[in-house]
């Protein structure tokens, strides 16, 4: 009971009272959880909370449909847990990130809010029980290792593949646009045989379809859940068919064909799942600090450095340099991509903290694979539109130190083999002329032939070029 105007309510459970504030949602537990774990102030993702709802509206379908829940009771805990999955009573769920491992608390905190809802919706003298109604068939150690898997595959479905997908398809039509402008190819960084601006940019689309495919394949796996395993995988205290009701009901709530784990007591004792999905997202992440960097060498200069293309001008790059632009989208790329690569380093830390039959490291798991899932889908739609779309080819600057570039008698040595072709490239490079000049000087070949032998869109088509090839 609360006074009116009082700072406070009193609250109990199974362990006795205890004060909770007059506005909130949430009851004895979940306040004995803010106040063991005054820990970080980072609190679970709103994707964790939204998978939280889903899964005690279906878990409320699922036992009234075996005759388990009133029909009053399930409705009334449906369309608390719909306001939950809609985000609008996300401050009222304050449990820290590094809590009991199991997540119990963010489970209880779930179960309290909705049902603190649910009875505000139903008749005079009706109340639900977060316990006995709200968890209904359930254990925190069936709810939050399902939350984990749902949250994920919603985020993959929903933002990192589409967003992949845009990646992919922006960055071919760069390639496709650009397929006829040819570089000095770098290796080593540095100067290698041309290639085409459409045949690098291609590599970066290349790298992220094969990122999301990785993504994809574990998705089988993402899409089984625990539930209906309640403590410990034996499915103790629920009905033996609340698993499959449950999986078809949450699959008609998103839209994603969930279905109950191949083996309970697995899906409950390790989190491998998340564990491959974060190596997928690692591998990932080390393609998009690539791509990044790879932009910010092009980018470099403008006059000190390559400067073979100019990256769209989003911000002043310096606070004491007038007219400094920095590469500022592939610098927070590659922010992203190493706190991706850190967050997997976490991610299977927690995977081997399983004993016996539960994991206990499932929220920071599920804290670091959801930032990990949403950090990859915005910073490569960021990379796509606002810097690979948009960058500008210098192409005079191209053309020079292609122009210049001695590594193209590489592909004379069919004709003058590889130790003349070196001697060529030296002089070339000690005198700074370009290599046509040193050659038509070091070989009997004419001016037209060496034009035909080492014109770079030729060569970046790659094949044998001499003689006559």
């Amino acid at each position: 009971m609360t006074d009116e105007g009082a700072k406070f309510r009193v609250e109990k459970d199974s362990m006795g009272e205890l004060q909770v504030p007059a506005a909130a949602l949430w009851a004895a537990q979940t306040q004995r959880a803010v106040q063991n774990f005054p820990i970080s102030g980072l609190t679970m993702p709103r994707a964790f909370i939204r998978a939280l709802g889903l899964i005690k509206g279906a878990a409320a379908d699922a036992n009234a449909g075996l005759g388990l829940l009133p029909v009053s009771l399930a409705e009334a805990i449906r369309g608390a847990a719909e306001e939950v999955v809609a985000g609008t009573h996300d401050a009222h769920f304050p449990v820290d990130v590094f809590q009991t491992g199991s997540g119990t608390s963010s489970n209880m905190n779930a179960n309290e809010v909705i049902a603190h809802l649910a009875s505000a919706r139903l008749a005079h003298g009706e109340t639900a029980h977060p316990n006995d109604h709200v968890n209904m068939s359930q254990s925190s150690n069936d709810v939050v290792p399902t939350a984990l898997h749902v949250s994920a595959a919603l985020l993959c479905h929903e933002l990192l593949l589409p967003a992949l997908d845009d990646f992919v398809q922006v960055a071919r039509a760069r390639a496709t646009a650009l397929d006829g402008v040819i570089k000095t190819g770098r290796t080593h960084l540095m100067d290698a045989m041309p290639v085409s601006f459409g045949q690098e940019i291609g590599a970066w689309a290349a790298q992220v379809a094969a990122g999301k495919a990785r993504v994809q394949a574990c998705l089988p796996r993402l899409h089984g859940l625990a539930q209906g395993g309640t403590a410990v995988g034996s499915g103790i205290n629920a009905h033996e068919e609340f698993a499959d009701r449950f999986a078809a009901a949450l699959s008609g709530a998103t839209g994603i064909d969930f279905c109950r784990a191949d083996d309970p007591f697995e899906a409950q004792a390790t989190v491998d799942t998340a564990v491959e999905l974060s190596g997928a997202l690692r591998t990932l992440a080390v393609s998009v600090m690539k791509i990044a960097n790879d932009l910010r060498w092009m980018n470099s200069g403008p006059l000190a450095g390559l400067g073979e293309i100019t990256l769209p001008a989003l911000q002043p790059g310096s606070s004491i340099m007038p007219g400094k632009i920095n590469p500022v989208i592939a610098e927070a790329a590659a922010m992203a991509s190493a706190q991706v690569i850190g967050n997997d380093a976490t991610i299977t830390i927690a995977g081997q903290s399983g004993n016996f039959q539960l994991n206990v490291m499932l929220p920071v798991t599920a804290y670091n694979l959801l930032q990990s899932i949403e950090l990859m889908a915005r910073v490569t739609r960021a990379l796509a539109h606002d810097a690979i779309a948009g960058f500008e080819v210098n192409h005079e600057q191209v053309e020079q130190a292609l122009a210049r570039n001695p590594i193209l008698v590489t592909a004379l040595n069919p004709v003058i083999g590889y130790e003349k072709g070196a001697a060529i490239a030296k002089k070339a490079y000690a005198e700074g002329r370009p290599i046509i000049d040193v050659a038509l000087d070091e070989t009997d070949l004419d001016r037209a032939t060496l034009e035909r032998l080492l014109d770079p869109a030729r060569l970046a088509q790659g094949g044998i070029v001499g003689n006559g090839g």
